[in-house]
């Protein structure tokens, strides 16, 4: 996997669109607050993962500020559910709409009613692809989420001044999340010159993105992965470092490791992260994943907020990437906020002392 272009990913997924399933998935109705200034859409993937929540909460809090009505919603990762929800929007007047994609294809029709109705749409977080119908995109640097990840297993693992070789394996996202390709992507250019010297060594051989991919970011599904790589390549040896993409998928990493010993009577190897959950910063703390990059959502739901409000009051969203985000349709233009990597030494002045958490929801 030579030659990665920072911008450079594949697109996966889509899925036909069966409105009828709808009604057989877990929805959250989400009482539209009151206000003045328009109506504002928010479609939400998931509520099994707390970031999810909190982007949601701090969406409605900041949009209910400026006075705005609010609709959030929950479509618990099913892609029919978040287009009938988005379609209901559209029906109850939406003004603007604010879309975290459970899949980065399916959302072409709904988005085409939306520009019909002249909606304004902020892709959240991850990018909506196929379509023109797209205004702004605000995110984190997703490239540098993998560089951060990557370079944090290589600087830890000692790889320029340790003998190695040292063996590591590979996880990536969804396949359906556009995400998921910037941050493999990113850690791969890191990775990839020290796989290609064998000082860093992938005994399962598993190292393009078709290969690692976590459907739905599920943790289970990891969990069942890195089994099978430990009973089929590890049996005589050491795994040393584990690239994961995100904390949901950690978690069934590390499960999987120390149903073999690991954390025990074998050193766990360094395991990343991503989102700075509490369960995965509290596993931090105890000395099991080792690693999460926290990308603080209260900023990210603020520059949304201030994309959406830009836009329905006649101004200009402010960006800082116009090229990057190439959609299939078109080049959106996106914000991107900074990531931050934290492991024991730092987590209390990146997590604490921002009032993202407090020392009571990390006990």
């Amino acid at each position: 996997m030579t030659g990665i272009n920072r911008r450079g990913f594949f697109a996966v997924g889509g899925g036909a669109i069966a409105l009828l399933a709808a009604a057989a998935c877990s929805v959250d109705s989400g009482s539209p607050s009151s206000g003045g200034k328009g109506r504002i859409g928010i479609s939400m993937p998931t509520k099994s993962s707390e970031r999810w929540v909190a982007d949601g909460s701090n969406i409605v809090n900041q949009f209910q500020a400026l006075g705005y009505t609010t609709d959030l919603q929950y479509a618990e990762d099913v892609i029919e559910t978040q287009v009938s929800q988005l379609e209901n929007m559209l029906t109850q007047g939406a003004t603007a709409l604010v879309i975290a994609a459970i899949d980065n294809k399916s959302l072409t029709g709904v988005l085409a009613q939306a520009k019909r109705n002249k909606v304004a749409v902020i892709a959240y977080d991850r990018l909506i692809r196929d379509t023109a119908d797209v205004d702004y995109y605000a995110t984190f640097d997703n490239f540098e989420v993998g560089v951060l990840q990557a370079a944090y297993l290589v600087e830890h693992l000692g790889v320029a001044v340790g003998p190695g070789p040292f063996n590591i394996e590979l996880f990536a996202g969804s396949p359906d999340d556009n995400n998921t390709y910037f941050f493999f992507n990113g850690a791969m250019s890191v990775l990839q010159p020290h796989i290609d010297t064998g000082k860093l060594v992938v005994r399962s051989g598993q190292t393009r993105i078709d290969q690692v991919t976590t459907l739905r970011w599920d943790g289970a599904t990891a969990q069942s992965r890195m089994e099978n790589l430990l009973s089929a390549h590890y049996a005589a040896a050491t795994v040393d470092a584990v690239l994961s993409p995100y904390d949901g998928v950690s978690i069934g990493i590390l499960s999987a490791l120390k149903a073999v010993g690991y954390g025990g009577a074998r050193k766990m190897p360094i395991v990343t992260g991503q989102d700075a959950e509490k369960a995965s910063v509290k596993s931090i703390i105890a000395g099991e994943q080792t690693q999460t990059v926290f990308k603080d959502t209260r900023k990210l739901a603020e520059r949304a907020v201030q994309m959406t409000n830009a836009i329905l009051t006649g101004g200009t969203p402010e960006t800082n990437d116009t090229t990057s985000y190439e959609n299939g349709r078109k080049k959106v233009p996106s914000y991107l906020l900074r990531p931050v990597s934290v492991d024991k030494t730092n987590y209390r002045a990146a997590l604490i002392d921002t009032g993202y958490y407090t020392d009571k929801d990390l006990q």
